[in-house]
């Protein structure tokens, strides 16, 4: 076995047998899905205290426009109540006071409270009272059935979105694809820093503690850097193995729950639309419309194609930049002095981010096609605009563009890591990292 596939099994298995790994890897997914529901749990235990809510109508239009609810009690009153009263009364949680006809006057009404009203509140009284002016103005014109031409004539359309590829019609979803190419984006993201910067701090570590001295005794610099590299990325696709599992065995196991036909062909799925009204007819609908309707959306989505290119695309990234932190990692000697090499890729990497966040809304403009070519930041601004479809000569042409880069940057990367890993109590400029990529083996 070559030096190089013992420092890969090595570094690979030291991460992959840690308890944190194993940890995260089965717990993101969970915390995912617990971060989309947090917003339901807070709803759920935030409090419930009953508020009461004093209405002073001085006018006796808007008796009982305000109804009781979970969360607040209304008690109305029709006499005087002055400023000074309502201020030595802290009990209600607030005073709601009209003092005017509000269809004339619509600034008539005002909102006291001792303590600062939440939106929340503020939203539910204005809606209820412009629900109740809405009406009232209706009855002014007194003509009959009103209301019920005004509801008649709202049409609610269900838009049916259908792209033509090379297969013929594929039902689409927007809101879908936007959805994963995000997730997919993030998921880029969050890789090239944690495991590029893993790879930093595996060099730095080992040039401070200086056991880089002794292995580069027996082993290449260039072989060495190369098996940080290629082992922490073998971690990665682990943990994207990992998650694809995971995924499919939900989807099978959400199939199975709910009746959706996930593992249908888009032929089958047209076939089975096209017989629902005959089966409905006769008895014979297994698969409910609703259903059906969720899985012609998902069939839209090219789920193979977009797990391959995403690991084309960690692999091709995360190279590029991989080698960059290695090369950081040798130049330095403390975390301190990774800064002025850190913030350029950082800010590289986030422009890349907020590009692919704006690509969803225009996946074939201009700024997002540069920059699905432009190698730094190709594998983030891609991964959206793949779920919109993607032209497969623009894919072509934008990996072979991405791992041409990635083997010209290891060359790079790798002309630094062999000076910068021996040399120590220097802080380099980028003028002497120049020096060290010309200076010759």
């Amino acid at each position: 076995m070559s030096k190089l596939s013992l420092i890969i099994e090595n570094e690979y298995m030291t991460r992959v047998r840690k308890k944190s790994f194993l940890i995260m890897t089965l717990l993101t997914p969970i915390l995912m899905v617990a971060l989309c529901c947090i917003p339901v749990l807070i709803e759920i235990f935030s409090s419930n205290d009953m508020r009461n809510v004093t209405v002073v109508d001085q006018t006796g239009l808007y008796q009982g426009v305000f109804e009781d609810n979970e969360e607040y009690t209304f008690t109305y009153l029709n006499t005087q109540t002055t400023s000074e009263q309502m201020r030595n009364d802290d009990t209600p949680y607030a005073y709601i006071v009209i003092t005017d006809n509000l269809l004339n006057n619509p600034d008539a009404l005002t909102i006291y409270s001792h303590k600062q009203t939440t939106a929340s509140f503020e939203m539910e009284i204005e809606n209820s009272m412009e629900e109740f002016l809405h009406e009232a103005k209706l009855a002014s014109f007194d003509i009959p059935g009103l209301q019920q031409i005004i509801d008649e004539s709202n049409v609610k359309i269900n838009i049916t979105s259908i792209r033509f590829d090379e297969e013929g019609e594929t039902h689409t979803s927007a809101g879908l694809a936007t959805a994963i190419g995000m997730i997919s984006t993030f998921i880029i993201y969050m890789f090239l820093f944690s495991y590029g910067g893993m790879v930093m701090n595996s060099v730095m570590q080992e040039k401070t503690n200086r056991i880089v001295e002794v292995i580069v005794s027996s082993v290449k610099p260039f072989d060495l850097m190369m098996g940080k590299i290629i082992s922490v990325g073998l971690v990665g696709l682990t943990q994207i193995g990992i998650w694809v599992l995971l995924l499919v065995g939900l989807g099978f196991g959400a199939s199975m729950a709910f009746g959706i036909p996930l593992f249908m062909s888009n032929e089958e799925l047209l076939t089975q639309a096209q017989s629902m009204n005959s089966a409905a007819m006769t008895g014979g609908a297994t698969i409910d419309p609703d259903m059906l309707n969720i899985a012609q959306t998902l069939s839209s989505i090219n789920f193979t194609q977009i797990v391959v290119c995403l690991i084309l695309y960690f692999v091709g990234g995360y190279v590029i930049y991989a080698s960059l932190f290695a090369a950081i990692g040798s130049a330095v000697d403390n975390e301190t002095d990774t800064n002025q090499f850190m913030i350029p890729i950082t800010l590289i990497i986030l422009f890349a981010f907020y590009v692919g966040i704006f690509s969803a809304e225009d996946p074939e403009g201009s700024m997002a096609w540069w920059c699905s070519m432009i190698p730094f930041t190709s594998p983030i601004v891609m991964m959206v605009r793949i779920p919109f479809g993607v032209a497969l000569w623009e894919l072509i042409l934008s990996l072979a563009i991405l791992f041409a880069s990635a083997i010209g940057m290891t060359w790079v990367a790798s002309r630094i890591y062999r000076v910068g890993v021996l040399l120590y109590g220097k802080k380099p400029s980028y003028k002497e990292l120049f020096k060290w990529i010309k200076y010759k083996a």
